[in-house]
């Protein structure tokens, strides 16, 4: 679910579920009762809480505890997910590989862990696990059979993760400052089937996902850009597509990078659709704050800016505006073909 302009993420075949030591973990004991301390710094939270997904922004700030202060260590994970045998007698047989894959997990065994979740898909934990880890291992069909499990058993996801005290949060990066943590609920669920279908290759299924995210939460900015993203990308010239992104950014203001980047498929779809003096006005906004914007949605809004000036006839700022990018970056798109250099 990358956003297209900035150069570390595509669009196809996607970004990957990141499922090394510092990007996902099952973690232990009750909702909020856990702290990440990461080394790259503070993070700030967006998004909407309360839904199994939130969204984190990174600021190179390392946090340096108090001299002194107590951490007290957290339980091992074998303290959880071993099973007497007393208790493994009264537990069904599909629980008891839910378990093992669980433990299996945290100590790194993928491999052992995927076998025992493949046995116990028929819970709703079981398939959503099953899926994350065969998602890492490009098991595509597979991974995405499972997530389909998961989410028509929606109503049961999360059951049995909280009898063990177990919640599992996977990271996937969206940019180097943005990152989702998706946690066993049905949107998360169909997060990892976007993911899934891009892929794939399967746009529509993608896009048929995404939808129904943003029913479940209308508001999500994240989805929003996502949508535009996919939409613009398969139907760039079609005129109800570019209706649909323009109603999908209605109201967004510029708030954070997120938000500058719906401006900018926005301000594209307003120009596909002949608007020129709103796209212009567009851009112009999504221009003005410039902190903590990376340079590669910085230069994509100044060569969109570029394009409206040309189709408006204002030669001058069209060639001011390419020449700042070619400054900054002089490989970006056709920048230099533009300029006559090339």
């Amino acid at each position: 679910m990358g956003f297209r302009f900035w150069k570390r993420i595509k669009i196809a075949p996607g970004i990957s579920i990141n499922l090394s030591k510092s990007g996902a973990s099952l973690s232990f004991g009750p909702r909020g009762a856990k702290i990440t301390v990461g080394p790259r710094g503070q993070r700030t939270t967006i998004g909407i809480p309360g839904t199994g997904i939130y969204y984190t922004t990174t600021t190179e700030q390392p946090h340096t505890p108090r001299r002194g202060a107590a951490v007290a260590p957290p339980p091992p994970p074998e303290s959880r997910l071993t099973l007497g045998f007393l208790q493994r007698l009264a537990t069904p047989p599909e629980e008891r590989e839910l378990v093992e894959g669980c433990r299996e997990f945290v100590q790194g065994n993928e491999e052992n862990a995927l076998e025992h979740l493949r046995r116990a898909a028929h819970l709703a934990d079981g398939a959503y696990l099953a899926g994350v880890l065969a998602l890492k291992k490009e098991l595509l069909d597979e991974a995405a059979a499972y997530f389909a499990l998961a989410a028509q058993k929606r109503g049961e996801l999360g059951r049995w993760f909280a009898k063990y005290g177990v919640r599992p949060v996977v990271r996937i990066p969206i940019t180097e400052e943005l990152s989702a943590h998706v946690e066993p609920t049905y949107r998360g669920v169909l997060l990892a089937l976007v993911e899934v279908h891009q892929r794939r290759g399967r746009w529509q299924e993608a896009i048929d996902c995404l939808r129904s995210l943003r029913r479940l939460a209308p508001e999500d900015v994240v989805v929003k850009l996502s949508l535009a993203e996919l939409l613009l990308e398969l139907k760039p010239e079609d005129k109800a597509t570019c209706h649909q992104v323009v109603r999908l950014s209605q109201g967004v203001e510029n708030e954070t990078a997120v938000h500058t980047a719906l401006l900018l498929y926005k301000a594209r779809a307003l120009r596909k659709l002949g608007l020129l003096e709103a796209a212009k006005e567009t851009l112009s906004e999504a221009l003005r704050r410039k902190k903590d914007r990376p340079a590669e949605l910085l230069h994509a809004l100044r060569y969109e800016r570029a394009l409206v000036y040309e189709e408006l006839g204002e030669r001058s700022r069209a060639r001011r505006e390419l020449e700042r990018v070619y400054a900054e970056a002089p490989d970006y798109e056709d920048v230099a073909q533009r300029l006559g250099l090339r």
